[in-house]
């Protein structure tokens, strides 16, 4: 589907990540994807659903709403951190994210899965299927793949002054590296 005008409509169901938490309005990287795309004079209306703080489990309930609202042509999952920083079991967050994928591509969306990654001290095993679970979700589901938003951000070794003081939430400055880790695959879906 699409808009009125017959312009796809991109919706992103994110966390802070995405709804530009510490950040003024309209620098976070899903403002530059619709400053990007108006550059590219891509006609795209970009849904921002994101909530700080928010779920997996919170993404899934919110969103059939969002989709019988919007309407999305695409939709972009950026969910999970806040799983981990809650200790909650992957097992159901991976569930979220598969039922999530699902439902979007049952309202006739592309989906795009974004990638996230825990700190090391979470220990190894974890951190190793925590980050495997998106891709595996993304594959079940023939969605596109974004392995890691914060690359170039998170794991470079001056990573603290792309950093707001709680070393959770990206800088303005971090924001257009994080668009430009998914604005690839998300291109190639908009072809």
């Amino acid at each position: 589907m699409a808009d009125a005008a017959g312009a796809p409509v991109i919706l992103v169901v994110g966390d802070s990540l995405s709804a530009e938490y510490g950040l003024r309005r309209g620098s976070g990287w899903v403002a530059l994807l619709q400053q990007r795309l108006a550059q590219e004079k891509m006609p795209t209306r970009v849904v921002n659903a994101s909530i700080s703080g928010d779920t997996t489990a919170g993404g899934r309930s919110r969103l059939a709403p969002l989709l019988a609202q919007h309407k999305p042509t695409h939709v972009v999952i950026e969910l999970g951190g806040n799983d981990a920083l809650r200790g909650l079991p992957l097992n159901g967050t991976e569930d979220n994210l598969r039922q999530m994928a699902k439902a979007a591509q049952d309202a006739g969306a592309k989906v795009l899965v974004v990638g996230m990654q825990v700190p090391p001290n979470y220990g190894s095993d974890y951190a190793n299927r925590f980050a495997e679970m998106f891709e595996k979700v993304a594959r079940e589901r023939k969605a596109a793949f974004v392995p890691f938003l914060l690359k170039g951000v998170a794991d470079r070794p001056d990573a603290l002054r792309f950093f707001q003081s709680d070393r959770i939430h990206p800088t303005e400055q971090a924001h257009p590296i994080m668009l430009d880790n998914v604005w690839p695959e998300l291109k190639k879906l908009l072809k």
